[in-house]
């Protein structure tokens, strides 16, 4: 695989795309425990809504399958429609399609259950379209380890960069000094990120 110059993920190139969060997927799910997949999701969808990027959440079959998103995610975006569709691949769908391109971005982060196929399908896609894709996998989640690692091979194969979500979200930051870094930090869940700082004022004192 030939290797590009790296090109930061950035508030005005990134778009964050939820895939399949939802309450029947969740039980089945053995790389993480429901409770630490639900803090990592909410997490990153509160960091990305911090930091300003578009956000597009689709689900499958959600009244016959899989059912609804899940409340703790669907809580942290108000106002933010959900796509509910057939298709197995999510960018097949034309409304999603629509409702991606329209962020104007060119740099897609995907999250989504299955990893190896809610997340992976779209991702790949994007990259075959042209689009740069990145796959949180610390905010996807699967059913065995064997789908968990043959779907990051495949990813990598087609050119998918994988990472997890606090370090997508603090790439985008930047600058711990932007006025958005303490709602950024405190959506990831990590207040000893502005420990230093606080000692260092009692200190001074």
């Amino acid at each position: 695989m030939s290797k590009r110059s790296y090109e930061p993920l950035t508030a005005d190139n990134a778009a964050l795309i939820l895939v399949d969060h939802q309450v029947g997927l969740m039980t089945g799910v053995r790389d993480y425990s429901t409770g630490e997949l639900k803090h990592n999701v909410v997490a990153l969808a509160r960091a990305a809504k911090a930091l300003g990027l578009p956000i597009v959440v689709t689900t499958t079959a959600a009244d016959s399958m899989w059912g609804p998103t899940f409340p703790e995610l669907v809580e942290a975006l108000p106002g933010v429609g959900i796509i509910d569709r057939s298709s197995v691949n999510a960018y097949d769908d034309e409304r999603v399609a629509a409702a991606i391109e329209a962020t104007g971005r060119s740099k897609l982060i995907f999250a989504g259950i299955s990893l190896e196929v809610c997340a992976a399908f779209p991702a790949m896609t994007a990259v075959a379209r042209g689009l740069d894709a990145y796959v949180a996998v610390d905010a996807s989640g699967t059913f065995s380890d064997t789908k968990r690692q043959v779907g990051l091979l495949r990813m990598q194969q087609a050119g998918v960069i994988l990472s997890d979500y606090a370090t997508l979200m603090v790439e985008i930051l930047k600058d711990n000094g932007r006025p958005q870094a303490g709602a950024a930090y405190g959506a990831l869940d990590m207040p000893w990120a502005t420990l230093v700082g606080q000692v260092a004022s009692a200190y001074a004192r």
